[in-house]
């Protein structure tokens, strides 16, 4: 399949029950054919304390192998709600060390 990668010059931030989750300038957008596109910000522009991981894993022919987290501020928790290819496949090995966030889970601020 057809995977381009950009990195637009714009301002995310992800928030959750009112506490800011990620706020990165250094954001990669992944366009897979078929698919809306998709923000992935670098790991170190995320507040990780927020994250727990967990035991949930999807595989894609075209990724690899994704890792996922539930997002828990205060007593309110969103499930699966951000995930990373630990070990991405060649083709997109520019998102190692990046983390998505569902848009339907959480807040995304796209300045």
């Amino acid at each position: 399949t057809d995977i381009t990668m950009d990195a637009p010059p714009q301002q995310v931030r992800v928030s959750f029950n009112g506490e800011t989750i990620a706020d990165s300038a250094k954001v990669l957008e992944l366009r897979e054919a078929g698919y809306v596109e998709v923000l992935y910000i670098p790991r170190d522009d995320v507040c990780m304390e927020f994250l727990r991981s967990t035991d949930h894993a999807t595989y894609c022919p075209f990724k690899g192998n994704a890792s996922y987290w539930n997002i828990s501020v205060g007593d309110e928790t969103t499930e699966n709600a951000a995930w990373s290819y630990e070990e991405p496949f060649e083709q997109v090995s520019g998102i190692k060390n990046y983390i998505s966030f569902y848009p339907d889970r959480v807040k995304i601020l796209v300045d």
